[in-house]
């Protein structure tokens, strides 16, 4: 059974920073995204990392800001996020790719705030 842990998420003040954290059990080898939720909206893609870590891609809104990698000798994937804005509030989900490239497993989420 595949299942993902998120950690990490909290309370900053805008130009702080978080460090995300996802942890996989039962599957990897796969590309996994990080994506999130704001309140009203519906959930949107962050970035994604293939499985050796080679290839990454971001919405523009963080680029420059954020940085996904992985460490596949710990199953977890990583979201550094620096100068974090107010509209970076939102709830923060990992995801697994399944073989045929769609997202699949989900974790429970993390709350990410940033206060102005």
């Amino acid at each position: 059974q595949v299942q993902l842990v998120e950690s990490g998420g909290g309370l900053v003040q805008a130009g702080g920073s978080l460090r995300l954290a996802c942890t996989v059990s039962g599957r990897t080898f796969q590309r996994m995204g990080w994506f999130r939720q704001a309140p009203g909206k519906e959930r949107e893609f962050v970035a994604d990392v293939n499985w050796s870590g080679g290839s990454t891609s971001y919405v523009d809104s963080v680029k420059g800001r954020f940085t996904i990698s992985r460490d596949n000798a710990k199953n977890t994937v990583y979201l550094q996020m620096n100068s974090l804005k107010p509209e970076d509030t939102a709830i923060y989900y990992c995801a697994l790719a399944a073989p045929g490239g769609e997202y699949r497993y989900w974790g429970q989420g993390t709350q990410v705030t940033v206060s102005s």
